[in-house]
Formats: C-alpha cells, structure tokens, sequence
C-alpha cells in the first residue's frame, strides 16, 4: 500500500499544464483503467474481509453452542458485543483466538481431541521435476515445524541476502531434509537407507556442458548432468555396466567421492561454510571441489583449499 500512496502522490505532483492536446485523453484514460482496478479490489477486500470474520464467529452461534452457553448462564449479549468490538479494532487472528477461547469455555472438561487427526501432507510432481504442496497441521505440530525451519533460517543469513521470506522458507525446508538424511538415522528403506539417487550416462558427467535430461532420480525426474556433477561432489559413486538391453552387466563397489577422513578434516580447518557472509555448522555443508573430481580435480584437502564466491546461498564448503 505504501508504493500505491506514493504513486498516487507522484501522479498528484504531475504539472498538467505541460501536456500536449493527444496526451490528456490517453492520461484520463490510464487513470480511468487504474481507478477500475483499485475498485475491484476494493471490493474484493471487503468481500473477504466481510465473509473471514462470519466464517470465524458462526460456530458460536450454533444451536449445540448457544444451548451450552445457555446451560453455563453466559451472557450471550455480552458475547455478542466483545465479538463486534474485536472484528472492527482487532485484527482478523485475534478474533478467531477470541471465538475459540470462548467455545473451549463452553466445554472445559470435554476431551481433548487427537492431534494427529486432521494432520496432512500432499506433494505434486510437475512435468519439470518441481514439487508443489499443501499440508495442514495441529497446533502443537505447526509449532514443533516453524521453530525446525526458523532456527535454519536464522543461523543461515548471508550478508545482504536477497532472498524473499518465502525463498528463506523453501531453502530451510529442504535443507531440514538434507540434514535429516545425512544423519544416517532415518528409517532403512528396503535395505537401503534413504537418500537421493541419481542414474546418469558415463559420458555426461565428463561432459563440461549443462547436459539437460542427462540424469534420472530415484522417483523418476529427469535432472541435467550439471546438477548430476553438483550431487556427486559429496556423495556415493558406483559404475554400473549396462548391455544393449538394458539389463545390468556389472556392478561395481560405491566409493565416497569425499570420503570421511577427508570431510573430517575440512570440518577441522573451515568449522564452517565458507560462502560470503554465511555461518552455517559444518554438518549442513556438503565438502566441493575447486577443480571438479570428474574433470582431474584431486580429492585432497589442497583441492577443497579456498572458498569460492557462487549465487547461491546454499552453505557450501567451496563451490564446485
């Protein structure tokens, strides 16, 4: 609101008088086109305002509620104003804390229901591989989230960090998840511990070029050889040879790209990511190479020597 008022002052400060003839039609009109906007969204605004604070307040005025009320000798009239008060001066959170503290009045000794009932989680997978969601969660679980994402979120500030709240969000997200995985705590999936699995050509990972579609993750998602390369600098590399079928030929021993001795020691010298202006601890950090494993880079402390200033706010050892 605060760019539209000084929008609206701009235009206010506009010197007419200087205008050619063809340009006061064009300008009426422009103002007329943005005057529409601004009143459908008026509109909309009271619309939603209007219809919140009824679908907060209904459940008070329920049969089952006013014979509770009625039973417990509440003063309905007396409700009803604190609730007109608080809808118009308040806003629109602290009228629904208001309606549920008086409904859980109405029934102090009643059980308090399962938590775990009405929580969910709903992923999508798109075409490109991108996740999209819904998830819905108590109160106390709600909680028990913001405080995991918040303390990510915090610790992970990079100087003059130009992502949006909600890009802070996503990254504490799905950094949760890394950290969770590298743990080795997680439940064993068929055998295997959980991790990310990427198939990918021999040829593409050699390859200096992005390589679109090079790589296929475990669910499925095509991912370019580049990212392929970026999975691979701290994680776990096994040949696989394939016949002209596609059946398994041989299958060689997985090998760490970084082993642990090695991210041992990074972890002793750095204690924590390197990336401009970022403190993260150490085991939110994957170990990069300077010079890329796949084209001759060694994996030797040497080669994980100095930081490397990337776009990304990702905590990184050294970029690759």
């Amino acid at each position: 609101m605060g760019g539209l008022r000084s929008a609206l002052d701009a235009l206010a400060a506009d010197d007419l008088h200087v205008l050619v003839a063809p340009q006061l039609p064009a300008r009426t009109a422009e103002l007329v086109r943005a005057r529409n906007r601004i009143d459908a969204e008026l509109a909309r605004t009271v619309r939603v305002a209007d219809c919140a604070q009824v679908a907060v307040v209904t459940p008070v005025v329920t049969p089952d509620n006013l014979a509770a009320a009625a039973e417990h000798g509440v003063d309905l009239a007396e409700v009803d104003r604190v609730l007109a008060e608080t809808a118009a001066t308040q806003e629109h959170g602290h009228l629904a804390r208001v309606v549920h503290h008086h409904l859980a009045c109405l029934d102090p000794d009643g059980s308090e229901p399962d938590p775990t009932e009405d929580r969910s989680l709903r992923l999508f997978m798109h075409a490109d591989g991108s996740v999209s969601g819904r998830f819905e969660l108590d109160a106390v679980g709600g909680q028990k989230v913001q405080a995991a994402l918040e303390s990510i979120v915090q610790a992970n500030r990079p100087a003059q960090d130009p992502r949006s709240r909600a890009q802070q969000l996503g990254d504490a997200f799905v950094q949760l998840a890394d950290n969770a995985l590298a743990t080795g705590e997680l439940p064993v999936l068929r055998t295997v511990k959980p991790h990310v699995v990427v198939t990918i050509p021999l040829a593409d990972p050699v390859d200096p070029t992005t390589g679109p579609g090079a790589g296929t993750t475990g669910f499925g998602v095509d991912i370019s050889a580049a990212r392929a390369r970026w999975l691979a600098c701290d994680g776990t590399i096994t040949r696989v040879v394939v016949g002209p079928e596609g059946q398994p030929l041989e299958l060689g021993r997985s090998h760490r790209v970084v082993p642990p001795s090695l991210r041992r020691a990074v972890e002793v010298r750095d204690h924590t990511c390197v990336f401009a202006g970022c403190a993260a601890p150490s085991h939110w950090c994957d170990v990069h190479h300077l010079i890329h494993w796949i084209n001759g880079g060694e994996t030797s402390l040497d080669n994980f020597a100095r930081p490397k200033v990337t776009p990304s706010t990702r905590p990184v050892w050294s970029a690759a």
